[in-house]
């Protein structure tokens, strides 16, 4: 794994978690509230939007269900 490798990864997870923070905000939906949908705690949330860890493969698919977006959306693809 090279250095660009590093950060290209760090860029994918700055993009997913951008993207989980702006759409909630946009359907003005509070952290706990998104936590209690996708039935994971607060601080699992709070994680995904810090970048601090990732949402599942299936997390991934009802994050895109909550927001109405594809996957590929939700992960700045």
């Amino acid at each position: 794994m090279s250095c660009l490798d590093g950060r290209n990864e760090k860029l994918k997870r700055m993009v997913l978690s951008d993207n989980i923070k702006n759409l909630r905000k946009e359907k003005n939906v509070t952290q706990d509230v998104l936590a209690k949908e996708l039935n994971v705690s607060l601080k699992t949330v709070s994680h995904w939007e810090t970048g601090y860890t990732e949402p599942s493969v299936a997390q991934l698919i009802q994050l895109a269900c909550f927001f109405d977006v594809s996957v590929d959306e939700l992960v700045g693809k």
